[in-house]
């Protein structure tokens, strides 16, 4: 089983997002015997932002590093993803990373009876942070965005394990931290695509 590791927060050592995500990603390496981990940190090595010159493959290192993205997608069994809410949606590095992914023939197509994904079968897990309450609340542009998205790719998968009110103070951090760590989704077989 292959598991791609995603991670958006601009915090390193101090992101709660990054500690979530590590810690569904260990549960799995703990309960999943020969888990192959792919890893990226869209902080350290992040993927060039969709331009002109693009689409019209102009840079050899872009275009090695697009098909790189979309080829570790498309290969893993589950993708879990640290992602931060940031000014109310997702981080501009992690939106950058999604339209990578979002390759018509590869991810999906259209017919015409409109789009099919073409990705499906994978299971995704975003541990996201969240300064505020903002779950179920029109604020929330990340959950909404990134089922959308995944849905759009054929992905009916996507469980969500998120800290909230993380700004609010230390003791509503620590709080939200121990009630996400505590409600990590568990390690599961995948239905056949």
């Amino acid at each position: 089983m292959k598991l791609l590791h995603i991670d958006a927060s601009v915090l390193g050592d101090n992101s709660v997002s990054r500690q979530l995500s590590a810690a569904v990603v260990q549960q799995w390496r703990d309960q999943v015997p020969g888990l192959e981990v792919t890893y990226r940190d869209l902080d350290a090595q992040p993927v060039a932002h969709l331009r002109s010159s693009s689409f019209a493959q102009t840079d050899a290192a872009e275009v090695a590093d697009a098909a790189l993205v979309l080829e570790q997608f498309l290969a893993a069994d589950v993708v879990v993803i640290g992602s931060p809410m940031y000014n109310f949606s997702v981080a501009s590095t992690l939106k950058a990373w999604i339209d990578r992914l979002a390759v018509a023939g590869k991810t999906f197509k259209y017919t015409e009876n409109g789009p099919v994904g073409l990705a499906g079968g994978k299971r995704v897990i975003v541990a996201s942070s969240r300064g505020g309450l903002h779950t179920g609340a029109p604020t929330d542009f990340q959950d909404p965005y990134l089922r959308q998205v995944f849905a759009f790719f054929g992905i009916d998968d996507v469980e969500f394990v998120r800290a909230e009110g993380i700004a609010y103070s230390p003791q509503h951090r620590t709080d939200a931290i121990a009630q996400a760590l505590a409600a990590l989704p568990q390690p599961r077989e995948l239905a056949a695509a």
